[in-house]
């Protein structure tokens, strides 16, 4: 027996975030869906999960071809079993990941960002895993006085803080 270690870099579409999970059942695709359109009007997305057993197809979901393509594209690069990932637009990852950990079925986020993605991924004679990600760089710094000052700013002027 062998394990096999390779990086999977993320294509995210211009105006999306990408969210990468795990779940154990088929229904993921139709639950996650109907999560995502009755939480925020106008959500634009695209989903693909990975089966792990029987067909062992990957199905998919979504309003936007290009956001479905991507997510299809890219969970077939991953090629883990009960992973999926979601492309979104019109909607950051804050306004439903809340929502995405209350389906039952969900059992690992791995990310939720706009950022560069690699996923690490390993590969063994039965299949392979995701067993980490990669989310943007790492630090340039600590941040000043003047920089918590600017991040306070901007999360008021979005509407995340009052």
């Amino acid at each position: 027996m062998s394990v096999n270690i390779r990086l999977v870099t993320v294509k995210i579409p211009e105006g999306a975030n990408v969210i990468i999970g795990r779940s154990h059942f088929i229904k993921t695709v139709e639950d996650i869906y109907e999560t995502l359109v009755t939480s925020v009007p106008g959500i634009k997305f695209g989903l693909a999960f990975n089966e792990a057993s029987g067909k062992r197809l990957v199905r998919y979901e979504g309003n936007d071809p290009e956001l479905v393509n991507q997510a299809i594209e890219t969970s077939k690069a991953i090629g883990a079993g009960h992973t999926f990932t979601l492309f979104i637009r019109n909607a950051y990852p804050i306004n439903i990941l809340n929502q995405l950990k209350n389906i039952h079925e969900i059992v690992q986020l791995y990310v939720a960002t706009a950022n560069p993605v690699q996923v690490i991924v390993a590969d063994t004679d039965q299949g392979s895993a995701i067993i980490g990600v990669v989310d943007g760089y790492p630090p340039l710094g600590v941040e000043s006085e003047k920089d918590k000052e600017e991040r306070h700013s901007f999360l008021r002027k979005i509407g995340y803080k009052k």
